[in-house]
């Protein structure tokens, strides 16, 4: 799964890295900590190009009676997308990227679990798949979002069994690209390894009240 990520990025180079048209308009600030029910930076693509625009993270459908619905749908499993009723009409029309400079994932040691930062080795930012929906009821309005996650590959199985769609630059354009339909879940597999490291880090990130670059440090 991931229930956590980072996303400290400059904005001058996300909007470089993304292609975002709309910079002049969003405030972003450094987060080390960014946590479920949270407003997170996601792109989607618009007529002239991609946007950029703060999502809440955890996905509440349309349909939903019920926006607490969100805190259980933080991810969505790529194998299955096509077949849940939650994401089978998203896949195909209302699909996002969520730019991230790196994620935390906690591997279980007896009765202990050691958080461990998990990020490209070129340190260059990247983007996570994801879909988004809009939900509106009596007047309340909310944009929401959700991970995509898929199996792990030889880095992340060492850590835990499920790891986040990381998307490459060429296969990002495609999971954007509205011309293309449900076709799109190819890309949703494991991203490459050997382009990825991992190294144990201090408890602090346990808590989303801590939101510093010391979480990032190794131990």
């Amino acid at each position: 799964m991931c229930g956590r990520y980072n996303l400290y990025s400059s904005i001058e180079i996300l909007l470089e890295r993304f292609e975002l048209t709309n910079i002049d308009w969003i405030e972003l600030s450094p987060r080390y900590n960014l946590a479920p029910s949270q407003a997170v930076l996601a792109v989607v693509q618009g007529e002239h190009g991609n946007k950029g625009g703060f999502l809440k993270w955890g996905l509440v459908p349309s349909w939903a009676n019920d926006p607490k619905m969100g805190y259980k749908m933080i991810n969505a499993r790529a194998e299955t997308l096509a077949e849940k009723p939650s994401f089978k009409k998203l896949l195909s029309r209302r699909r996002c990227i969520i730019p991230a400079d790196g994620f935390y994932e906690w591997k279980k040691d007896g009765n202990t679990k050691q958080p461990y930062h998990i990020r490209l080795k070129s340190g260059e930012p990247f983007a996570f798949a994801g879909l988004w929906d809009r939900w509106e009821r009596n007047g309340e309005k909310l944009q929401t979002c959700t991970i995509i996650t898929t199996e792990a590959n030889p880095l992340m199985e060492k850590i835990h069994d499920r790891m986040p769609v990381i998307l490459t630059k060429e296969t990002e354009k495609m999971w954007l690209d509205r011309n293309v339909g449900e076709e799109a879940k190819k890309v949703l597999i494991p991203y490459d390894h050997h382009e990825m490291e991992a190294y144990p880090i201090s408890s602090l990130v346990n808590s989303p009240k801590n939101d510093g670059k010391e979480l990032i440090n190794s131990l």
